[in-house]
């Protein structure tokens, strides 16, 4: 799943490819993957006409800015955006296809046909699902160290699952929670409430440090993510234990290893990240 660094660079690349152009017509091949309306047809009725002036990004969705709409999209395991010139090629896949008025096309191809559209009047869109549930932006003024030491303090879930949860912290995903752990010396098992005040503001300074250089490379791909344009990631050559099964720590030597917590595949180094409650 793209996780908020693939978002960012996703959003960033096809604001400079469709902001400006307006909205002849849509077609919906997979209706399931509009939320909102209920029905397909008020969908396309509605953007028929509008302007994208804007793309905005909270946690892992994107959001178009209209003229009178605000479209929330989230990509889930494989969504993809491209722009497409008059007559190019259709690719399989291909679920919703917004046709401009200066004849190039907006598609959305989704393998598993997992991602979602929510349409709503523009202004709407933050006080109501699914964007209403989320947490603070790591780039934030309210992600502080107090914020953080406030929410561990209250659960006994490990540290991986309360960086999971995006209504705790949003865009953070499997990737970036093994990353930042990783960087701040901190075992993915360990109780939250266990980490000490000099932990937690670590872990505030990788989370955010992990994240903008995975924006700076582009995001990392590790399946089958490319940004709006086509291109590829580059943050995984930097990795130091995601995917790493095996391999010897960049730090340590020690084999990194991959556990399961919190239902996801995790993956560390035994030695820089001692085990303890």
């Amino acid at each position: 799943m793209p996780e908020m660094p693939e978002v960012e660079t996703v959003r960033r690349t096809l604001k400079s490819l469709v902001a400006g152009k307006t909205v002849e017509s849509v077609e919906i091949r997979w209706p399931n993957i509009i939320k909102k309306p209920e029905q397909a047809e008020q969908f396309a009725d509605a953007l028929a006409g509008e302007t994208i002036h804007d793309i905005e990004r909270r946690g892992k969705f994107l959001i178009f800015i209209l003229d009178h709409y605000s479209l929330v999209s989230h990509l889930r395991m494989e969504g993809k955006y491209h722009l497409h010139q008059p007559g190019e090629e259709e690719e399989p896949h291909t679920h919703i296809l917004f046709t401009f008025t200066d004849g190039t096309q907006l598609r959305y191809r989704d393998v598993r046909k997992f991602g979602t559209m929510h349409l709503f009047l523009k202004g709407e869109e933050h006080s109501s699902l699914p964007l209403a549930q989320l947490g603070p932006e790591p780039f934030s003024g309210e992600f502080t160290i107090n914020y953080i030491k406030e929410k561990l303090q209250r659960t006994e879930r490990s540290i991986k699952a309360v960086l999971l949860d995006q209504t705790v912290f949003v865009g953070l995903g499997n990737i970036y929670v093994d990353e930042a752990l990783f960087r701040a010396g901190i075992h993915p098992e360990r109780k939250a409430r266990s980490l000490t005040e000099e932990e937690i503001e670590q872990l505030h300074k990788e989370v955010v440090a992990t994240l903008q250089e995975a924006i700076d490379k582009g995001g990392s791909t590790v399946r089958s993510y490319v940004n709006s344009q086509g291109q590829a990631g580059t943050f995984q050559e930097t990795h130091f234990v995601y995917g790493r099964k095996g391999e010897p720590c960049k730090k340590c030597g020690e084999r990194i290893e991959k556990i399961k917590v919190a239902g996801r595949g995790t993956h560390l180094c035994p030695n820089c990240q001692k085990s303890f409650s």
